[in-house]
């Protein structure tokens, strides 16, 4: 028996290149271990990925631990110092795809339920996995199609645990309690082209474009909230003219992005960005909007509460609550109701070149996941 068994899981995980929407037999792996715990397994394949639903336990309360099997691409391996798909360690560092982000945490879940249902194989309540391999990816037949999956059988998360990396200096010294939604717009504004010589021929459609955007940009969209930051925007993709020096420009197109609190909506940003666009004589019916989430938030509750608790048991100190950083699959879940934090590795090496952890932090991880189902279980579930 390994002294580190999660993370072995975490190397046997990283080895296997599951880039988005692949699993590349992650969900296979993981599905053998808890069916040995006592999961009643449930594999859903909805479009080109694999979804993996699983749950112990007869009645009561549903404590779900999510994440995602896929990772972002790991570009020119060439350009790591180690293989991406290798897992090697070394001083003390587990480097890879997904090391951090977020194979290790993955394995660190599974390895405390499965510590948890030994200890305790008639505890009360429900225990369930929601494991996806679209979270990199457009996120559409991932966690989204479990929860439609989900509310169709009426079922009902009151619960989640997903383990996106939260951490920033020390292990577990953040908890994401939160996150921004995040609304993107593409507009496309038609002039009429001309000689910059005869302006007076031509319509500067970049002209207008950049007046709407600076309007934007210069609007105090709010001032934030105990919880949240003030409501950023930014453009992200400018493009216009010919390439020519002596042409006015007939079409200008910006690509930009909201991310944004619950003292925000998009009807709200909508009607802001409308009365600028006629101000600056600009068609808003030419914008093309996607929403890639509506904020979400957990103030309080049992469960921040156990993840507390956990993690000063296990590392001596207190978290943090943020709402920082980029979005998550938490925004499919909390919409239910359900209470949802995110809490996992150090997420300094996301999505970069030799992504890497501490390796010891995989098993402590383990520990702190294990004391706050304990936690959570043993305190809120027994009536």
């Amino acid at each position: 028996m390994s002294e580190s068994p999660a993370l072995d899981l975490a190397r046997a995980l990283i080895r296997r290149p599951s880039v988005t929407p692949e699993d590349a037999g992650c969900q296979d792996l993981i599905a053998e271990r808890l069916a040995r715990a006592g999961f009643a397994i449930e594999r859903l394949r909805f479009g080109p990925v694999d979804n993996l639903w699983a749950v112990a336990g007869d009645s009561g309360p549903l404590l779900c631990l999510a994440g995602h099997t896929d990772v972002v691409p790991a570009g020119p391996a060439e350009q790591w110092t180690r293989d991406p798909f290798a897992a090697e360690i070394a001083d003390g560092r587990l480097y890879g795809r997904g090391a951090a982000d977020m194979k290790s945490s993955v394995a660190a879940l599974v390895v405390a339920a499965e510590r948890f249902r030994t200890a305790h194989p008639d505890h009360p309540g429900r225990l369930a996995f929601l494991l996806t391999s679209d979270e990199e990816g457009p996120a559409v037949d991932g966690t989204q199609a479990v929860m439609s999956w989900l509310a169709e059988r009426g079922e009902r998360i009151d619960f989640c645990l997903l383990g996106e990396p939260s951490s920033t200096t020390q292990l577990a010294d953040t908890i994401k309690n939160g996150r921004r939604g995040s609304l993107n717009a593409c507009i496309r504004v038609r002039g009429r082209q001309g000689h910059v010589a005869y302006p007076q021929r031509a319509d500067n459609a970049l002209h207008r474009l950049i007046g709407l955007l600076n309007d934007l940009t210069a609007h105090r969209w709010d001032d934030g909230d105990a919880f949240f930051p003030p409501t950023s925007f930014q453009v992200s993709h400018l493009h216009a003219g010919t390439g020519a020096e002596n042409i006015i420009p007939g079409e200008a197109e910006a690509v930009f992005n909201w991310r944004f609190s619950p003292l925000q909506s998009v009807e709200s940003i909508q009607s802001v960005v409308h009365d600028y666009c006629d101000c600056h004589g600009v068609d808003a019916g030419a914008i093309e909007w996607r929403l890639s989430g509506r904020p979400f938030i957990t103030t309080e509750g049992a469960l921040i509460d156990a993840a507390r608790r956990a993690i000063r048991r296990h590392c001596g100190y207190d978290t943090t609550l943020s709402t920082a950083g980029g979005t998550s699959d938490g925004r499919f879940i909390a919409p239910t109701g359900a209470e949802v934090i995110e809490l996992g590795p150090l997420n300094a090496s996301i999505h970069q070149l030799d992504e890497h952890i501490e390796a010891a932090h995989v098993d402590r991880l383990a520990g702190i996941y294990e004391t706050l189902i304990g936690t959570l279980i043993g305190e809120l579930l027994i009536d």
